[in-house]
């Protein structure tokens, strides 16, 4: 009878993990990133702007209720990075073909984007089994607010807005690019210098 309680208790505790606000929040920011990558096709840029603004602040606010509300979970912390990844990602590989077409966005800098983050997110998993954390620090937040920036801008100059001084337009989405690409490469290179310290700490 004990037995049969403690796991009732186990399987509810579980979905409570499941299912608590924070994770139903990552789980909506993945569902965003479909509607944005067909928003995208379509070239529906208002739509577009406002599902991402929308989605960048449902990471916002996943992470800040979890620290907050005590609501932090193994699983939020392994999904909420994946599904951030998935949004940004999949975000630059859709503006590809306008992007190079119009030469703002060569695949060379999609590339750099989805390798770090491909290369980052297998380190991570090996590094934190040794028990060594491996979370986000001040470059790799950079890292993220210089990305939603990036594509708010890109967003922002496809709607050809008559307010907005074409030429600024211009030079602030280069500078929200090329600065994004600078902090990807960065944080990737502190990661990975931190990744082999680890493993050369092990192997003295």
């Amino acid at each position: 009878m004990e037995r049969n309680l403690a796991g009732t208790q186990a399987i509810k505790s579980g979905r409570a993990v499941l299912f608590n606000l924070p994770n139903q929040l990552t789980g909506m920011r993945f569902l965003l990133s479909f509607v944005l990558f067909y928003l995208i096709s379509q070239e529906l840029w208002l739509a577009s702007l406002l599902v991402f603004i929308f989605a960048a602040f449902t990471d916002w606010l996943d992470g800040h209720l979890a620290r907050t509300q005590n609501m932090q979970s193994s699983l939020g912390r392994n999904l909420d990075p994946l599904v951030d990844k998935v949004l940004i990602c999949g975000t630059f590989i859709f503006l590809i073909p306008i992007g190079t077409t119009e030469g703002w966005l060569p695949p060379w800098m999609v590339t750099v984007v989805v390798a770090r983050e491909l290369l980052i997110t297998g380190l991570r998993n090996f590094i934190e089994k040794k028990g060594v954390s491996f979370g986000a620090d001040f470059l790799g937040k950079a890292k993220m607010i210089l990305q939603c920036a990036a594509l708010i801008s890109i967003f922002i100059n496809l709607m050809n807005l008559e307010w907005i001084n074409p030429t600024f337009g211009f030079y602030a989405r280069a500078a929200l690019i090329y600065g994004m690409l600078a902090a990807t490469l960065f944080s990737g290179l502190q990661y990975l210098i931190k990744a082999f310290q680890t493993i050369l700490s092990e192997h003295p």
